[in-house]
């Protein structure tokens, strides 16, 4: 009898600035030496990895933003979300993040999609062992990046007042940008109290090894989790840290950690990076913003009663400033 295979069919990334592979070429040498697996990978400019490093490991390469002609048996594999600006029906399985199981923006119609076409879809968000632990995650580079995000906006709060934070393009690896916070932190002659929620997840456990890495100390960074939130927010000790990163992962309703009163008052925060981006969640716990950033323009100026500004960053695939790293 002959081994069942599995035919996995790697898409073209569509989102701006995504760079990305739900499958590394070192993932899919291992998956074909298997034997039980096919896989097909779409040609993509913005890939990290060149067409020729998977062409190299067996795999076979396909024009972009074919997946739609794919056979029947073809499992779609790809990260964010489909191309905007198309709701025909989808027959095949698909494994992505959906963003649209804590009823985000536009839910309804993703669903729909798999409804009427008889297809499947895999949430990369909700894939579990028999643990119940999560088998796919960026949450560590997701933290990460976000960490650095927050220290380099409020490096440029210091350093270039008033000026618009510059596009942020991706990193070739980590070691280049834990070297340029830590010039721009030197530069600044101080350093920034950072406060992070959710410190023991994976996501939050990356944001608190970058601020270290970078060379904040360790009375500097404020890590907080289900023991210090359990009293429900909003909490003062945000306003006191000069830079706020959200890891949590938020599954149900809570009480806000930040409200408008808060930053209207008196506050050192300056820099709110919301990594977690449940930002059309209803149960949103950072109601004052409502939008996405992204990375051509990172920062979302929060309109206060205090004249001390307030910067929040909430771009939703933080990782792929190290593609690299976070895809392998």
């Amino acid at each position: 009898m002959s081994t069942p295979v599995t035919h996995l069919w790697l898409r073209e990334e569509t989102k701006p600035m995504e760079h990305r592979a739900a499958l590394s070429p070192d993932v899919c040498k291992k998956l074909l030496a298997d034997g039980r697996f096919k896989i097909t990978v779409e040609s993509c400019k913005e890939r990290i990895f060149a067409d020729s490093e998977y062409e190299n490991v067996g795999c076979t390469l396909v024009a972009g933003d074919s997946w739609r002609q794919a056979p029947a048996d073809a499992i779609i594999t790809g990260l964010k979300e489909l191309p905007e600006n198309d709701q025909t029906p989808l027959p095949h399985t698909h494994i992505m993040f959906a963003h649209c199981y804590k009823r985000q923006g536009g839910w309804k119609d993703v669903l729909s999609r798999f409804v009427e076409g008889n297809g499947l879809l895999y949430d990369l968000e909700f894939l579990q062992d028999d643990s119940g632990r999560r088998v796919a995650a960026f949450g560590f580079y997701a933290g990460f990046t976000g960490s650095a995000v927050g220290i380099d906006a409020w490096c440029h709060q210091q350093l270039h007042s008033g000026e618009k934070y510059p596009t942020i393009t991706p990193y070739p690896n980590e070691d280049v940008l834990i070297a340029e916070t830590k010039a721009k932190l030197a530069q600044i002659g101080k350093m920034p109290k950072i406060m992070v929620m959710g410190a023991l997840g994976r996501c939050g456990s990356g944001a608190v090894s970058y601020a270290r890495k970078a060379g904040i100390p360790e009375e500097n960074i404020i890590k907080w989790d289900m023991a210090e939130t359990a009293k429900g927010g909003p909490f003062a000790e945000i306003m006191e840290a000069d830079i706020f990163v959200n890891c949590i992962y938020l599954s149900s309703q809570i009480p806000p950690f930040v409200t408008q009163q808060q930053i209207d008052a008196e506050r050192q925060l300056s820099v709110i990076v919301d990594v977690s981006c449940d930002t059309t969640n209803p149960f949103n716990p950072i109601p004052i913003y409502n939008v996405n950033t992204t990375f051509d323009n990172a920062l979302l100026d929060i309109p206060s009663a205090n004249s001390r500004p307030l910067q929040l960053c909430s771009i939703d695939h933080l990782p792929t400033m190290l593609p690299r790293e976070a895809s392998n």
